[in-house]
Formats: C-alpha cells, sequence, structure tokens
C-alpha cells in the first residue's frame, strides 16, 4: 500500500497512519465523530491485517491499556471523543509525567456544533493544561501524516501527543497518498521504575521534568512544518493566524481579501502544540490588526494575547520569577518579590536558634500490615518469571514500591494497575500482574477487569483484601469483603481461577506456589488475599469497647 492514493475518510487516514506508523495495539470507546478510526483497525485486525485492536469499556480504561502497551515498548493508539477525554482525564493527566517507552497517541475527535454532542469543549485546552504536543491537522492526508508522525514525536520526547480531529476532518473524505509501512517496536519494557511510578518523591522529579521538555517541544514546534509562517510581499500590518481547517477555511477566500484589501496579508498557519511563539511575534512585529481564524474554542487566541508585547512588563510562573512547581511559600514569595532570603531561625526566650535539617521520613506500611505478607509471597512468585510486568495502584499498598519489597513497577492512577497488566500481557509481557486494593478495585477496577475477562487475557489480578479503606483512615468499603468473590465470578472470570488466600507469615511459601500456578495459567486469574487491616481492628475494638461502655 506504500506510495498508493485512496480516497479516506479523516478518521481512516488517521487509523492508516498509526498502522504505518508500527502500531501494536489500540483501544478506544466508541463516540462520534471518532468512532470510524477503531472501526477501522477492528476490521483489520479481525481480517488478520493488523494489530490488537478492540474497544473498552470506557475511555479510562482505554488509555490505560494504551499506558501498559508503552510501558512494554510497543505503540498504542487510544481513541475517543472529546467528552470521552473527561472520562480519561485521570490517565490522561498523569500520563504525561511517565517516561514513555513506546509512542503513545491519544486520537481525541471534537464535535464543533455539537452534531452528535452534550457540549462543545476543545481538547486542544487538554493538550495545554497536560503539556503534550498536539498536532491538528487540517486534511486527510495531514492525518495520516501526523499520525505516523506522533508516534515518533512520542519516542523522541518520552511524552504523550494528542492528535485533535474535527467532525468535519473525520467524515469527509480526501485523497491520501501513503508511504512505506514500518515494523513494530520489539517488546523491551521501561527500565527506570521511577518514571513510571507516581508517588510523591518521584512525581515531583517527574513534573520538573516535564517543565524541563517544554523548551525542546516549543523548539521543536517552531521548526515544524506546518507552522508555515508567509511574509514575504505581504501586508505587514493586517495580519491573520489560522489553525486546523480554518486554515482551508481562509484559503477559500483569500482571492476576494485580497481584492477587497489590495494586498495578501501576511499569515501564520499552526499546526502543533505548543504555539510557535517566535513565529507569531514575527508575524505580530509590525502589525496594526490580527485576524484568528480557528475551529472550536479561542484557545490559540487566549494564548497569543499572552504572548504578543505589550507595554507590561510580566513576570510570575513562565519566566521563572515564582516557581512553577511545589508550593508556594513566605520565603519563594520574597524572592519573587525581589527581596533577600531570610534565615531559618527559630526565637527562643529572645535568643535566635538555628533549625536543624529535619531527616527525611519516607512512609513505610504498618507493622503487621498484611500487604507485607501478600508482597512477601508475589516477590516469590514472580522470581524467575521473564517477561514478567507487576503493575500496581494508588492505596497503602502503594508503599510496596518502597524498600524492602519493591515489587510494584508502576504506579499511575486509580484501576490503572489491571488496565496496564492487561496492556502489558497484549503487548507480549508473559507473565502480567496486577495488584489492587479491594476498595480500589470497586473504585475503578471493575471496568478494566470487565475488559480482560471479555478477552480471557493471560495475566494474574491481586486483589488485596484489607477490609477497609485504609489510606485515608478506615472508611467502610462499599461491599463488603465476602462479596467480593461474587463480583468476580458474575464479571465472568472463570471459577475454577478465582483463589481466595489468607495473607499471614506462615503462609507465604504456600501462596507464592498457588500464585505461580495462576501465573501459569494462560487465561484470566484473580488471587483475593485477605487478612483485615489493624489499624482497622484496632479501630472496632475501641469502638466495640466504647459501645459496650455506653451501654
Amino acid at each position: 500500500m506504500a506510495d498508493t492514493v485512496l480516497a479516506l475518510l479523516g478518521d481512516e487516514a488517521a487509523a492508516l497512519g498509526a498502522l504505518h506508523a508500527g502500531l501494536d495495539a489500540a483501544y478506544g470507546y466508541p463516540g462520534t465523530p471518532s468512532t470510524e478510526i477503531l472501526e477501522y483497525l477492528i476490521g483489520e485486525y479481525g481480517a488478520g491485517h493488523g494489530p490488537r485492536a478492540q474497544w473498552t469499556v470506557n475511555e479510562k480504561t482505554a488509555l490505560e491499556g494504551a499506558l501498559g502497551v508503552s510501558y512494554a515498548g510497543k505503540r498504542a493508539l487510544v481513541t475517543m471523543k472529546h467528552v470521552g477525554l473527561n472520562v480519561a482525564a485521570d490517565p490522561f493527566m498523569n500520563g504525561a509525567l511517565l517516561g514513555i517507552k513506546g509512542g503513545l497517541v491519544i486520537a481525541v475527535a471534537d464535535d464543533p456544533g455539537m452534531h452528535s454532542s452534550q457540549n462543545e469543549q476543545d481538547s486542544r485546552f487538554y493538550a495545554a493544561f497536560a503539556m503534550i504536543p498536539c498536532l491538528d491537522p487540517r486534511s486527510q492526508q495531514e492525518a495520516y501524516d501526523m499520525t505516523r508522525e506522533a508516534f515518533d514525536i512520542s519516542e523522541r520526547f518520552h511524552i504523550p501527543v494528542l492528535l485533535h480531529l474535527v467532525t468535519r476532518l473525520s467524515h469527509a473524505r480526501g485523497a491520501v497518498r501513503t508511504a512505506a509501512p514500518r515494523a513494530g517496536n520489539p517488546l523491551g519494557k521501561a527500565e527506570n521504575r521511577a518514571e513510571w511510578m507516581l508517588l510523591p518523591a518521584h512525581a515531583r522529579r517527574n513534573y520538573r521534568s516535564l517543565i524541563e521538555k517544554q523548551t525542546a517541544l516549543e523548539a521543536w514546534a517552531e521548526a515544524h512544518t506546518t507552522n508555515r509562517l508567509e511574509t514575504a510581499d505581504r501586508d505587514r500590518l493586517f495580519v491573520v493566524v489560522t489553525a486546523g481547517l480554518g486554515g482551508n477555511y481562509y484559503d477559500e477566500n483569500e482571492r476576494d481579501l485580497i481584492a477587497l484589501r489590495g494586498a495578501a496579508p501576511a499569515r501564520l498557519h499552526i499546526g502543533t502544540w505548543p504555539l510557535p511563539a517566535a513565529q507569531i511575534r514575527e508575524l505580530c512585529r509590525e502589525a496594526k490588526e490580527l485576524l484568528i481564524i480557528e475551529e472550536g474554542q479561542p484557545v490559540i487566541e487566549e494564548k497569543i494575547r499572552g504572548i504578543l508585547p505589550s507595554h507590561l512588563v510580566i513576570r510570575g510562573k513562565l519566566d521563572g520569577t515564582v516557581i512553577r512547581a511545589g508550593e508556594l511559600d513566605p520565603e519563594t514569595a520574597r524572592r519573587a518579590m525581589g527581596l533577600p532570603p531570610r534565615k531559618n531561625l527559630l526565637a527562643v526566650h529572645g535568643d535566635a536558634l538555628a533549625l536543624p535539617a529535619i531527616p527525611g521520613r519516607p512512609p513505610q506500611l504498618c507493622a503487621g500490615c498484611p500487604h507485607r505478607d501478600s508482597f512477601d509471597a508475589i516477590k516469590k512468585a514472580a522470581q524467575g518469571l521473564e517477561p514478567a510486568a507487576i503493575t500496581a495502584d494508588i492505596g497503602c499498598y502503594a508503599l510496596g514500591a518502597s524498600p524492602p519489597y519493591e515489587v510494584p513497577e508502576t504506579i499511575v492512577c486509580m484501576g490503572a494497575s489491571i488496565g496496564m497488566a492487561k496492556g502489558a500481557s497484549d503487548a507480549g509481557i508473559t507473565h502480567a500482574f496486577a495488584v489492587i486494593g479491594d476498595s480500589t478495585f470497586l473504585h475503578s477496577g471493575i471496568p478494566p477487569l470487565i475488559d480482560a475477562a471479555a478477552a480471557n487475557t493471560p495475566m494474574t489480578v491481586i486483589i488485596l483484601d484489607n477490609a477497609i479503606v485504609a489510606m485515608t483512615g478506615c472508611q467502610e468499603t462499599a461491599l463488603p469483603s465476602e462479596k467480593l468473590r461474587g463480583l468476580v465470578l458474575a464479571l465472568g472470570v472463570e471459577p475454577s481461577h478465582v483463589v481466595e488466600l489468607e495473607a499471614k507469615p506462615a503462609l507465604v511459601e504456600e501462596n507464592a506456589a498457588r500464585l505461580r500456578a495462576e501465573a501459569a495459567y494462560r487465561g484470566l486469574s484473580v488471587v483475593i488475599f485477605r487478612r483485615e487491616c489493624l489499624e482497622a481492628l484496632r479501630k472496632r475494638r475501641k469502638q466495640t469497647k466504647k459501645a459496650g461502655g455506653a451501654a
């Protein structure tokens, strides 16, 4: 199909661009105007011509599956409509902080005019919010070319890339000249765990890294071929900025504009995010009037108002005067105000004493915590299994990533452990383990487990059931422990592969053996480790004693 001209919908062009980029897996949730992207890929997959492509229970699980594919070194595409990005916002925002390995492209189709949607939100705001690159094609050819390129950009900057589509592009046909397909990536999971575990200590470093990438991303945007600045022999007083389909609509009317004004205005077409600030400033260097033509909301217009010169000198987070990462405090405010720093002093009876440095106290699992015994069993079971991946979730058991256990390899957001383990398994990881707490499972683990059950994915889900929402203060779970097995069975997991184990020090070896046996099964298994949280037990006994005394 290389160097062939095809008549394709914009959605089909994006799908084919992903295939020709060496796509390894694609996930999505149907929603107009994005649906045809994954339908095209599912058709190719069903016919044996393409990589795995499947619908998921929601956009969140789709993106988490793609994160697992990326973690395994493979290339992944996620598709959704604009409001679906709200559902996927948690892994979307957190994904920007990860050390993306295999290229990850998130294709989001907006619906200006609300042809089949409940709002008109503009997904470019999300790209700016997450500080990731955004590609904004204006034709079916650009949809194909930009989707191919997006995977390379993602791997170059180790960051997700948003592909921004709109209804008129997605559902209109155009001529597309294809290029030679490339092979998929080799399997090879990310080596730096810190880049994939958003514990606060790691997340703070990753956030600083994301900020540091912005300079390189801005330089990339300035040089990108879709950001076209035209100034030669043009009017420099009245200038135009276009974006996306706005560029097409401008082209259709430029001849009449020239006839009206006597000359073509200087013009910049913008196809990428971050915005090419230097080109915008050059365009407007002599301008008296600027017209901005963009579909959707005034994303570029709002930004340009902050880019163009002003008689005011504006200082703040963008120029580094105010810190951009971390909390503000009196000292950082002093620095921003141009005041010298104060010494860190403590006044005691009128005398000034220098405060000593406070040693760090990283959080640890409580003494006697049942998760300690569970992690001991998981660690023993996983020894020697290659390739293997252990994805985990948000909860007190996330502390199992710290010494002496160091068991989880990824921590992203609520429910991501199961979705990512499925993606890692789909990508070729033979032994994929997902570790999730009982309350987190009820919060966000059920939808990705449905995906895994529907596909009978060869992976092992480990539910750490301590009968309480421990991390946030021992609140009651929405469903009692005795109903967990029934829920798991109702989701379609084979009864013979739903295993309940007691988390006790004396049973570590036996539990490891049972867990290893389930890991060998080439289908979905769920292992539930049970033992009540000690803090919850103490709290319950205290409440019982108090109630008895009151009686």
